[in-house]
């Protein structure tokens, strides 16, 4: 770390040039003989990545940030607060802490919070940056997790580990025997020292699939932000021998989307099918990748367009986990019948259809946007429609 960075006039320098064009910067040259240009340009970028990811730090004067790729590789304040709230009790640690927001969360929920950190850079910035935060319950220690864990005999009442999904090569990987530390050999060390243990995986990873290497799974959690799925929470609890639940979120900007079901009922849950109703629902980001196609509609009383189609619909207009639409027309799918129509500017979906949305606006003369929705779906008769809808 250079503390000079923290400098009133260096960091007044940063804070004016956020949205500047750091190539213009450099070739103009950092006006400051106490600081090296690289670093200064590394905060920028950092800064600039942090202000909606993570609004407390940015926000926060004298917060030392790290290099932009730990900023895109940490968690969003909003996940992290998501986690937070599913921990509890007098001790945690988190074995690859990172900048150290996800302990942060953890602190405002757990008594004493272990934040541990192999790189000896990273591990100093995330203590000055706790101190700048006020936060005192947080001990932070550069050093490899599996080595603090082994090394002190100690119990917690949570684990929560973040394995590294990059390669000796910086490539990125997902299946959790790429990544590192390998999640497979060490589950059984971690359930040791710890009854519960929440671990963050790639939204890219089979669940079924990753069952099969993980013990003890009591909960699945499927965190969306923005209906984007962004991380897969796994939580081991030692010896738990009970179904395994999926909690499926949405944080969007105003409020949350949940859904939650038992993994095996969507095997036996029967789905109720129709024609287009009244009201059009598609699922959010999260419960399409819980898979929870069958039991959605078992559970909100809404009924399928088609097997395949993973669009619900009803004629009474539900709470629902996802976008709802009202239906305004159902037309073939035929250039004549739309033609008709003179819609020139629409949202554009598919779902269960044999063309693109590209080749649609193509052959059909769409411009994107407006207020108008289109899905190009099949029907529970296996007929090709479009479903004229606005937004509710």
């Amino acid at each position: 770390m250079n503390l000079k960075l923290l400098n009133t006039d260096v960091q007044g320098y940063i804070n004016n040039n956020l949205n500047a064009d750091v190539t213009m910067l450099l070739l103009k040259g950092i006006p400051f003989d106490s600081v090296k240009d690289k670093e200064v340009i590394e905060q920028i970028e950092a800064k600039k990545r942090s202000e909606k990811k993570l609004p407390t730090w940015f926000n926060s004067e004298h917060i030392y940030y790290p290099n932009k790729l730990n900023i895109e590789q940490t968690s969003s304040e909003k996940t992290a607060k998501y986690k937070a709230n599913l921990v509890s009790g007098q001790s945690l640690i988190d074995l690859t802490g990172g900048f150290g927001v996800d302990a942060y969360y953890f602190s405002k929920k757990i008594d004493r919070v272990t934040h541990c950190e192999i790189n000896p850079t990273l591990s100093e910035i995330v203590k000055h940056n706790y101190e700048v935060l006020q936060t005192s319950n947080i001990t932070s220690i550069n050093v490899n997790g599996l080595d603090a864990l082994k090394q002190e005999n100690q119990q917690f009442d949570w684990i929560y580990i973040d394995p590294s999904r990059r390669d000796d090569s910086k490539q990125k990987v997902f299946l959790l025997s790429d990544c590192t530390p390998n999640i497979k050999t060490f589950q059984n060390l971690f359930l040791k020292h710890a009854k519960n243990v929440m671990i963050k995986t790639s939204p890219l990873l089979d669940l079924s699939a990753t069952l099969l290497d993980l013990k003890y799974v009591k909960e699945i959690h499927i965190v969306a932000r923005n209906n984007e799925v962004k991380e897969l929470l796994w939580i081991l609890e030692r010896n738990y021998e009970g179904e395994v639940k999926i909690k499926t979120v949405n944080l969007l900007k105003d409020s949350v989307q949940n859904f939650n079901f038992i993994l095996s009922n969507e095997t036996i849950a029967n789905a109720s099918y129709s024609e287009p109703l009244a009201y059009l629902y598609e699922p959010n980001s999260a419960i399409l990748k819980g898979g929870a196609f069958n039991v959605v509609s078992a559970q909100l009383n809404i009924h399928k367009l088609h097997k395949h189609s993973h669009l619900y619909t009803s004629n009474q207009l539900i709470e629902y986990p996802g976008r709802r639409f009202k239906i305004e027309n159902i037309l073939p799918f035929n250039k004549k019948a739309f033609a008709k129509e003179k819609i020139t500017k629409a949202n554009v979906t598919t779902r269960n259809f044999p063309l693109s949305v590209s080749n649609i606006r193509k052959k059909l003369k769409i411009k994107d946007g407006g207020f108008i929705y289109l899905f190009f779906t099949t029907t529970i008769n296996d007929e090709k429609v479009i479903i004229v809808c606005v937004k509710t």
